[in-house]
């Protein structure tokens, strides 16, 4: 039955462009499919829900899904204001996660179980948006009289199956109303904002990997219309787009696993050579002879095909969160760290997390808040150093609509709000501006948040993490820091000890290895000494940047020498006596110099297998064997 539903369509426009009579038949094919699950059209809702726990853990097992869809839903909703509708996320099986609308609606669709923690699959609801959409794996509209259950009828619903980064099915978006509030618009809006989800989960997922944003329009890179394509550090493709992968004029069966250069005019070293500076568009050409403009995004190189097998054998599970134990790699100040945060844990105690920008305190404060009771509820971080001053109050405390000029229609409920339930992570809170001290403070003493423009307090449950790189004690001396947030927020300072400092070098190198790149590089002994004597101002942050270039650099080889390091890192790198760094480069140039010579040597004098070697175009082997002319 579904399969000649399926057919039906896959041979007509989409269901809500069908002329009557298609319509007519598809709706009944639908309908009979409801009759075979053994279904009744006079069947009362079903009000079983889910607990207010349940739903929460269901919440965090889809979380990437659930962050992602919630700004997108609330900006949804703005679109579709004073419709008397709603807004619904489901995951893949039809349950609904997340609800919001307007209070008018959501009064008529409690009575019909149309809210979170319920279930809406063709199986329990029958003929319905959700559940339709779902089994027919398609964006489908289904009005009024359309719904198999009579008690739904009232209802008008667009819905919009949301894939995930590899395009398996996750979930779905729907916009429900009543029928005489249809309008042929709100299916565009559905589909419009299940894609921008399903481009913030893309994008999500291979922030570690080589993505190649592209598009024949310039004006629409960045925008919903662009291709993205993903790929691992040999040049793979790991996945692309639907918009990718509708330019380039394959399946999704046909991408996977395709080299970068069968789909674009170029090579993996020679593209990263001609990348340039951050922002700046590369021409390419495609295999169908179109002409691109692309923006590459060279991150740490993942492998999405690495966590297939994985997600097969746990059914979807989401990948574990770090807890305190894998902050534990063998350095005796981390341990200690780790043991003073574990004898306040469950106690309301405070944190404060010092140390220098780049050693990990975000990921500190994270780890603490999945070992403690509100795991369940949201870690919400905030980088009062990233802010300006003039957006800081509104993005940490809220505001309500037309709270000022600019303002977002339906107001923002901040950061604060966004937290409760859960914990709130302030780092660098030394860049908090005292006025705005003295309001977290009363929001820390009442338990309440009072959003700009608002008449009432609301109430808030947090648990406040703090951070910062900066001397707060010398700052409350120079009047630059409230005293009395200081005490209310350092219940228990902990400092995390700078890479310089740390004694699990290797252990970090390994473990950020092994997250960035599903094959492993190895590193010469030439290069871990180097590592042992460098300063890493940076910190871990830096490491991380370090290590993937390194990775980059290796190419198919997997061998990183002193030759795969970014340059400014051997620039500043002290010689093997303590002496100051090379400066100007003399050195680095011999360096490069030779590593060029013995790659050609052991390729026999091929440039283009000494290239590949090296990881490198062959212009760099050219440049960098050039003689240099007198002066």
């Amino acid at each position: 039955m579904r399969e000649e539903s399926a057919a039906l369509q896959s041979a007509l426009p989409a269901a809500d462009e069908l002329t009557v009579a298609e319509r007519s038949k598809v709706v009944s094919l639908w309908h009979e499919r409801a009759h075979r699950l053994g279904l009744s059209e006079r069947w009362r809702p079903d009000f079983s829900a889910l607990s207010r726990r349940a739903l929460s853990d269901l919440a965090e097992q889809h979380r990437a899904l659930y962050l992602h869809a919630l700004p997108v839903m609330e900006l949804l909703h703005q679109q579709i204001l004073n419709t008397h509708s709603m807004v619904l996320l489901t995951d893949k099986r039809g349950l609904i996660m997340h609800a919001l609308g307007d209070g008018d609606f959501l009064e008529k669709a409690e009575q019909v179980a149309l809210k979170p923690g319920v279930l809406w699959s063709e199986d329990s609801k029958g003929t319905n948006a959700i559940g339709t959409a779902l089994t027919e794996q398609r964006a489908t509209l289904v009005h009024g009289s359309e719904h198999f259950l009579t008690v739904n009828r009232f209802l008008t619903c667009s819905c919009s199956p949301i894939r995930g980064p590899c395009g398996e099915l996750i979930g779905a978006l729907d916009v429900s109303g009543p029928q005489e509030g249809y309008h042929p618009h709100t299916m565009g809006l559905v589909r419009i904002s299940t894609q921008m989800i399903e481009n913030q989960l893309f994008i999500d997922e291979f922030a570690q990997a080589l993505r190649i944003h592209f598009h024949p329009r310039t004006e629409l890179l960045g925008t919903l219309l662009e291709g993205i394509a993903a790929f691992d550090e040999a040049g793979r493709m790991l996945a692309a787009n639907a918009n990718a992968r509708a330019l380039l004029g394959l399946a999704a069966e046909g991408l996977t696993g395709s080299s970068l250069e069968s789909l674009f005019d170029t090579d993996l070293p020679s593209l990263l050579a001609r990348r340039g500076a951050a922002g700046t568009l590369v021409r390419l050409t495609l295999r169908t002879g179109r002409a691109v403009l692309a923006r590459i995004e060279p991150n740490a190189l993942a492998s999405c095909a690495a966590r297939q097998p994985l997600r097969r054998t746990t059914q979807a599970a989401p990948e574990r969160a770090a807890t305190l134990v894998d902050l534990d790699t063998g350095d005796p100040a981390i341990a200690a760290v780790i043991s003073k945060v574990r004898k306040v844990q469950g106690h309301a105690v405070p944190i404060l997390i010092l140390g220098e920008t780049g050693t990990g305190k975000e990921l500190l404060a994270h780890a603490i808040h999945n070992e403690s009771e509100r795991r369940g509820g949201p870690f919400i971080p905030v980088d009062c150093a990233s802010l300006p001053e003039s957006l800081i109050e509104a993005e940490l405390f809220g505001y309500e609509e037309g709270a000022f000029t600019g303002a977002r229609r339906r107001g923002n409920p901040g950061k604060i709000l966004l937290a409760d339930g859960g914990t709130l992570f302030l780092d660098e809170i030394g860049d908090m501006p005292l006025a705005l001290q003295t309001r977290l403070l009363r929001v820390l003493q009442e338990r309440a948040v009072l959003p700009l423009g608002a008449q009432r307090e609301r109430p808030v449950d947090i648990v406040v993490i703090c951070a910062t790189h900066r001397d707060l004690k010398d700052m409350m001396r120079r009047g630059l820091f409230r005293e009395d947030l200081y005490y209310r927020l350092n219940g228990l300072a902990v400092r995390l000890p700078a890479l310089r400092e740390r004694t699990d070098l290797e252990t970090l190198v390994a473990r950020i290895v092994r997250a960035q790149s599903a094959s492993l590089p190895q590193f010469s002994p030439e290069v871990l000494a180097a590592f042992r004597r460098y300063h890493w101002p940076g910190n871990i942050r830096q490491l991380s940047n370090v290590l993937r270039t390194a990775g980059l650099m290796a190419g198919e080889t997997g061998l990183v020498g002193l030759q795969q390091l970014p340059e400014d890192f051997l620039d500043e790198l002290p010689g093997e006596d303590g002496s100051v760094p090379r400066g100007n480069g003399a050195d680095l140039k011999s360096l490069r110099s030779s590593a060029v010579t013995a790659a050609l040597e052991r390729s026999g004098g091929n440039v283009s297998a000494a290239a590949r070697s090296l990881g490198v175009s062959r212009n760099t082997i050219y440049r960098t064997m050039r003689p240099r002319r007198s002066a």
